[in-house]
């Protein structure tokens, strides 16, 4: 792999303003005007996203979001509802020419996947893929991700979860119409786990195991928006807020 990749190192910004940076970046680089891009960042305030295709009425519990202070916003990728919180996840985006990875949605998936699965078994997590999209540890999730393609450019981006809360997950998605029951929780418990389930280590640790994991093999530099890229987001921004974008479905 020859080309250069530029690393933008953890960052802290709201929901709109990290779909805002996802979406400029792909732009530049489908205009040829930027280098792919490896980027790492946090969502402040927490924040619920939903996937291209949803309806944000049928996903999410809006008034609850509010009450919390939660950001919700629409992705520019598919999946499903996503909580975000800041102390509970490391996010990522992935963000190149297509050509760099495998053919196929599968073959890209597990291609960009396999880097998380290498950051955690430097902390002494084993976990592997389990197409389409997850990675499992013992048959539980601990990262979710999705992708899109435009302009010849893939960006996948994802969660690598540090702790769970899934009282208040259930709280602000609409994951039942019944009553949230001990039951109902215990069994999401169960589907799902994280890294300070399964590791000792620190938030900065495991950003530090899945730096040097997406790092490894490559050619990069550690570098920050460009001015047309920052032009960009201020109006793609715009959009994200937008009660337009947000609530077409």
């Amino acid at each position: 792999m020859n080309e250069t990749w530029r690393i933008i190192e953890l960052t802290e910004n709201n929901a709109y303003l990290n779909m805002a940076i996802d979406d400029a970046i792909l732009d530049e680089i489908g205009d040829g005007k930027s280098q792919p891009t490896i980027r790492f960042y946090r969502w402040l305030p927490n924040a619920v996203s939903i996937g291209r295709f949803q309806g944000m009425n049928d996903e999410v519990n809006i008034q609850k979001c509010a009450d919390l202070n939660i950001d919700v916003v629409r992705r520019i990728t598919g999946g499903g509802a996503v909580y975000h919180d800041y102390h509970g996840e490391l996010t990522y985006s992935v963000i190149g020419k297509e050509e760099l990875f495998p053919d196929g949605i599968h073959e890209s998936y597990r291609y960009i996947c396999n880097w998380i699965i290498d950051g955690l078994k430097s902390i002494g997590i084993n976990a592997e893929f389990a197409p389409i999209n997850d990675i499992i540890v013992d048959g539980r999730k601990i990262s979710g991700n999705a992708q899109t393609r435009k302009k010849g450019v893939l960006l996948q981006h994802g969660t690598i979860l540090y702790k769970i809360d899934i009282s208040k997950m259930f709280s602000v998605l609409n994951i039942s119409k019944e009553k949230i029951s001990d039951k109902m929780i215990k069994n999401a418990e169960d589907r799902v786990t994280s890294v300070s389930l399964q590791a000792k280590s620190s938030f900065n640790e495991l950003y530090e195991a899945i730096l040097n994991s997406f790092k490894n093999g490559k050619k990069y530099e550690f570098g920050s928006l460009t001015t047309p890229e920052l032009e960009k987001v201020r109006e793609f921004e715009k959009i994200y807020r937008s009660y337009e974008w947000n609530f077409k479905r």
